[in-house]
């Protein structure tokens, strides 16, 4: 019987809301710590027991030095290829990223080949995906499910300055997905 995952976004999602509540399902944390140890990428996390709202979850922390490195698609996958992971895992880093590319030329009109990767190149972005694609494959997750995404209001300051909520390369990622926009003016939802 298939394993499906579902997300109840109301209060949008994120790479490491999604990792942790994977670990906070059964994912291993000690796998998805060491597949994250093996990126080479310079970021250790943690998880840590937390309430919210009185209810109890999983924190996924991610430790990575500030930098302003780019990173080229073709350098992740390089990275995500070179790891010690499981294949299912590796393809689905893979195909994030590629999707996450392929957004951001589109928004920025560039081939996929030249657009480079500010945040979500960042070693934290690199291991908020490789976790959630990771914590999926611990957990033989085939299909994830989601309620509409809440995506917040407002403004997020990036490399590129100030952006509207969702930031643009989000927006594409959600062409066609039922989103809504309700809570506090800040970035619910993020390309992670």
């Amino acid at each position: 019987m298939p394993i499906i995952c579902y997300l109840d976004a109301f209060s949008g999602v994120s790479g490491d809301m999604l990792v942790g509540a994977l670990a906070d399902a059964g994912a291993d944390q000690a796998a998805i710590t060491d597949a994250i140890a093996s990126l080479d990428v310079g970021a250790a996390v943690s998880f840590e027991k937390v309430l919210r709202s009185g209810i109890g979850a999983t924190k996924y922390r991610v430790a990575a030095p500030e930098t302003t490195t780019h990173r080229h698609l073709s350098a992740i996958v390089k990275t995500i290829e070179r790891a010690n992971l499981a294949e299912p895992a590796r393809r689905t880093a893979i195909q994030v990223f590629r999707k996450l590319a392929d957004a951001e030329a589109e928004v920025h009109q560039v081939p996929i080949e030249k657009v480079h990767f500010h945040e979500v190149g960042a070693a934290d972005s690199i291991a908020d995906i490789v976790g959630a694609a990771v914590a999926l494959d611990l957990l033989d997750i085939e299909t994830v499910v989601c309620s509409p995404l809440n995506v917040g209001s407002g403004t997020v300051r990036t490399e590129h300055g100030v952006l509207p909520v969702p930031a643009p390369a989000t927006a594409r990622l959600l062409a066609g997905v039922p989103i809504y926009a309700r809570g506090p003016a800040l970035e619910l939802t993020t390309p992670t």
